[in-house]
């Protein structure tokens, strides 16, 4: 793995290394995190991050949004780096949009992974009963338990009871707490098993629930056999857990450098922090 530094902004001379017989001008599948990558944990992108990131969408590259925000927290960070046509991946691989001015909003959902989210929602609540939940269903509308909010949802949560939830068939599932730690979630995890779907872990007491075999990573790659895109010429930046298989996945995986170990060690590479516009130094490296 190779860390990057002032002096070697954002890896050229490892791109080169790695991808020796490259032409220049080829085309690059480029996968971009948004929180802790492009904006920071308060939710600002420094004008650094949006004009690199506008000037790789204007050279032509297939640059896409990867995040585990919902479709509504990310449409905003795609009009922002100046991307209208391509694709988008959200919810954790869970949604994938097409993009084209022609759409209907700019955009269309070409794949949606669904799943029950009963059998682990019974399980967590049994193990986890204060913490807060919430389900993004089929439909894009958000069902919650005690009110529960975040900006990564796009859309106001409707409140019900576990009940309801359980009836509903999701998207995605959140589950947070403020009264547990990342390592009791790992604890209740393993107690409980979660089969038959993926899931993540935050920064804080944060779950993130998917269906079985979904991730950023699945998503992306069937986006990039639909463009015939070659592995090694794909890019991606992330900094959470939920990035993991992105950035394997990534013939170029570029980890923050507010990442944990974990994330890290998945990578290729390592670039500066958020708050020093890490992703920037990535962005430009590929101009």
């Amino acid at each position: 793995m190779t860390t990057l530094t002032e002096t070697s902004v954002a890896g050229n001379d490892d791109r080169r290394d790695n991808n020796e017989n490259n032409n220049v001008d080829q085309k690059l599948m480029i996968a971009l995190d948004v929180d802790g990558t492009l904006v920071d944990h308060d939710g600002h992108m420094s004008p650094a991050v949006r004009e690199a990131a506008q000037a790789v969408v204007a050279a032509g590259h297939e640059v896409m949004i990867a995040t585990g925000r919902s479709l509504n927290a990310m449409l905003p960070i795609i009009e922002n780096i100046g991307i209208d046509r391509g694709y988008a991946v959200c919810c954790n691989g869970g949604v994938t949009l097409r993009l084209h001015p022609e759409l209907d909003n700019g955009y269309e959902v070409i794949h949606k992974a669904t799943f029950d989210p009963a059998p682990a929602l019974r399980a967590l609540r049994e193990r986890l009963p204060s913490a807060k939940y919430a389900l993004e269903d089929e439909d894009g509308n958000f069902l919650s338990t005690e009110r529960f909010q975040d900006p990564s949802f796009g859309v106001e949560a409707v409140g019900v009871d576990f009940h309801t939830m359980l009836e509903a068939t999701a998207v995605r599932v959140v589950v947070f707490s403020t009264e547990n730690t990342p390592e009791e979630f790992n604890e209740a995890i393993e107690h409980v098993g979660l089969a038959g779907v993926t899931y993540s872990v935050g920064w804080t007491a944060w779950l993130d629930i998917a269906a079985a075999g979904v991730t950023k990573a699945s998503a992306l790659e069937k986006l990039r056999g639909r463009l015939g895109i070659e592995p090694h010429l794909t890019v991606a930046v992330g900094d959470g857990r939920n990035d993991i298989e992105m950035l394997s996945w990534a013939g170029r995986g570029v980890a923050m450098g507010q990442a944990p170990e974990e994330v890290i060690a998945a990578a290729d590479e390592v670039t500066h922090s958020v708050y020093d516009d890490g992703a920037a130094h990535v962005l430009r490296s590929l101009l």
